[in-house]
């Protein structure tokens, strides 16, 4: 009523054009606003990638019964069936098939539970055909490149040129057989892999390195930071303060 009585005053004088002018201000004021709450917004990981990150960490450390919780979430937070499938698949590049088909198993305990109760979860799309008309090694090495924004043709050094089996392996299977796969984004690949490798642990050369590509593929400081945080709550201390050291290391050499 207050907000009516100002605006009937203003047009009793015959201050039309104030009182426009009003509600052009409010207006954009309010566009501001919302603008700036989106922009807060897009600062911090949503819902879904929280759950990928705490589905991954605890199937990664073999918690099993905390994970069950984990994947309700994961599916009440708009997962689909497909997506949480994808996180159980890809982590075994970097903890192996045991933890992975644990994982897997548990999924399967609870997609029963919820039918059991008449929750029916969105299955979600399934990977597209891969174009498999360049070798997987060259499709690998693209993949690679677009992950590091960095060319991929120069001799192999480390533990690639030591074992370039293993070199074969990371690109034929990982960067091409799997992070091809469109189920999961590369943004959702790499938080998939850093919470793996923050759960298992003594990887921090591998984690320095995701982080990175992390920031590569659109995460920023503020949702990594999100993450170790995340990695708290759900592993603990420990793992969340060695977390952090490489990630602040990582950040620092981005000044």
């Amino acid at each position: 009523m207050e907000n009516e009585t100002i605006n009937f005053n203003v047009l009793k004088k015959g201050g039309v054009g104030k009182f426009l002018m009003i509600v052009v201000a409010i207006g954009l004021l309010s566009l501001h606003l919302n603008a700036q709450n989106e922009i807060s917004t897009s600062q911090q990981l949503t819902a879904k990638q929280q759950s990928i990150i705490q589905i991954a960490a605890l199937t990664a450390k073999g918690e099993l019964p905390d994970l069950k919780p984990a994947l309700n979430k994961g599916l009440d937070a708009g997962l689909t069936v497909n997506e949480i499938k994808e996180v159980l698949v890809h982590l075994y590049a970097y903890c192996g098939f045991p933890r992975s088909i644990r994982g897997l198993q548990t999924f399967m305990e609870v997609i029963d539970e919820r039918k059991a109760k008449g929750i029916i979860d969105k299955t979600g799309a399934d990977a597209s055909p891969i174009n498999q008309e360049q070798p997987k090694y060259e499709r690998g090495k693209k993949v690679l490149g677009e992950l590091t924004n960095a060319p991929q043709n120069r001799p192999l050094s480390g533990y690639s040129a030591f074992a370039p089996v293993m070199d074969a392996f990371l690109k034929e299977h990982l960067f091409a057989d799997i992070f091809e796969r469109d189920v999961l984004t590369y943004i959702e690949r790499e938080l998939v892999t850093i919470s793996v490798i923050s759960a298992i642990g003594g990887a921090e050369p591998m984690l320095r390195r995701h982080l990175s590509i992390c920031m590569n593929v659109g995460l920023t400081p503020q949702q990594l930071t999100e993450f170790v945080e995340i990695i708290k709550s759900t592993l603990g201390e420990k793992e969340a303060k060695d977390v952090k050291a490489v990630l602040d290391e990582v950040l620092k050499n981005l000044k």
